[in-house]
């Protein structure tokens, strides 16, 4: 009974989101309170939805004090170069710049955090896509299936807690899958030069009155440099650029380095950004309101995620609807456990955040495949090709996705339908490439 209120509950957040019935932070606090309601977990909903938070309170903080710092450093001209250097190394043509947007991405995960991939890699990008008038659709699609290629690097949490649940070191895990890896890096650099050209066509579609430097081909007079309001050329601070780059080298440094966590990173460089370049208190102030709308909605979306993680938890909803997926398995299957986890592992992501999934779900599935004499190694491997990996970026248990849609500026339902099909592929052919390469049987 508790799995199939969990399973019908995943379900309606699902659709109500795709059909954007109901906004983000309704769904995800509402539906899960009447699941638990329902469940008869109702006196426990408050306890529930505070360890929800407690857990996502730091990803809320980082995330509120990135968008801050940030914009301040936008305001004072610090993407300007980047955005002109960008453009000059790339041109005006989508694609080279899908692909470089999925290099990019590709090469930040090398830390393993979705995150800081994110925050690091979309802020430069989203002017570049916006000025030529892409879609924006199109970069978080290849960023999420870069980076979620890379999170099956063995520092990554998914790695690191199938091998702790299944006891097995992480290099048996990880040697095998490293050819994989790189297959699935080919197509997904492969899918970012179709999407660029994909995009190139329908640029060269569009009537040259909206914007002629957009078109390959077409004058290029209007995008060799930002052209900036005048109310943007007063909030600039050129003479300060130089001190700018450093605060944000040694934020990220100290970020990625693991120096400090990423949310006492973006605080410290927010308030370094606001002393150096308004170093009025009044204009603090309005710097601070300029950017605040955008970090209060993603945040209340970040801590209904944090609630509907809570209550899914709390209530042991998901622990059954672990359980009941395992026994769906048919019995003449049990040999093609492997393959068939493979094929699924993405879409679990959308039902399974990776803590129930991997300490869950994993060890259930191990066993059941022992009974058949396949190793559990082969079993975690095959969860790592889409759960918590390609799946991470999509899935509305992860605060990263919301993290990405926020700083893309996409819906989170319109990313979905976009780009699960790709991710989807990214598994299937990992999937493929294992059996190929006999990681394991079919």
């Amino acid at each position: 009974m508790l799995a199939t209120i969990g399973f019908v509950t995943v379900l309606i957040l699902l659709v109500l989101l795709a059909s954007r019935r109901v906004t983000p932070v309704v769904g995800l606090v509402g539906v899960p309170i009447l699941a638990a309601i329902v469940s008869g977990h109702g006196a426990s909903v408050g306890q529930y939805v505070t360890s929800g938070l407690q857990q996502t309170a730091p990803v809320v903080a980082t995330f509120v004090f990135a968008i801050l710092f940030f914009g301040l450093m936008t305001d004072a001209g610090l993407l300007d170069p980047v955005v002109n250097g960008v453009l000059r190394a790339i041109g005006t043509n989508p694609t080279r710049i899908v692909a470089g947007s999925a290099v990019l991405a590709a090469a930040v995960h090398l830390d393993g955090a979705g995150a800081v991939t994110f925050l690091v890699t979309i802020p430069p990008l989203v002017p570049v896509y916006e000025r030529l008038r892409m879609d924006k659709r199109v970069l978080a699609c290849v960023v999420a299936m870069a980076a979620g290629v890379m999170n099956i690097v063995p520092w990554g949490g998914p790695l690191l807690r199938a091998a702790a649940s299944l006891h097995v070191p992480v290099t048996d895990l990880f040697r095998p899958l490293l050819p994989v890896m790189a297959v699935g890096l080919s197509f997904v650099f492969a899918t970012a030069l179709w999407l660029g050209r994909r995009e190139t066509r329908r640029l060269a579609a569009m009537p040259a009155s909206i914007e002629d430097a957009t078109v390959p081909g077409r004058a290029r007079s209007t995008i060799g440099e930002s052209r900036l309001t005048e109310d943007e050329l007063v909030l600039r601070r050129p003479s300060r650029f130089w001190w700018n780059v450093l605060i944000t080298v040694m934020l990220l440094v100290a970020m990625v380095a693991e120096w400090v966590p990423p949310a006492v990173a973006f605080m410290v460089g927010t308030v370094l950004a606001l002393l150096l370049n308004y170093p009025d208190t009044a204009m603090q102030r309005i710097r601070v309101d300029a950017h605040a709308r955008s970090a209060l909605m993603m945040a209340t979306v970040l801590m209904g995620a944090g609630a509907f993680i809570g209550v899914m938890k709390g209530s042991g909803m998901l622990d059954a609807m672990a359980v009941a997926a395992v026994r769906a398995v048919p019995a003449g299957g049990g040999s093609h456990i492997p393959v068939l986890l493979g094929l699924l592992s993405m879409p679990l992501s959308l039902l399974f955040d990776p803590d129930s999934f991997y300490f869950g779900v994993l060890p259930v599935v191990a066993q059941a495949a022992a009974a058949f004499g396949i190793p559990g190694v082969q079993v975690g491997q095959a969860a790592l090709l889409g759960q918590m990996t390609t799946g991470f970026p999509v899935s509305p248990l992860t605060p990263s996705t919301f993290l990405l849609v926020g700083l893309t500026g996409v819906d989170l339902a319109d990313h979905q339908r976009f780009s699960i099909p790709f991710l989807l592929a990214t598994t299937i052919v990992m999937t493929a490439a294992c059996v190929v390469l006999g990681v394991f049987p079919l």
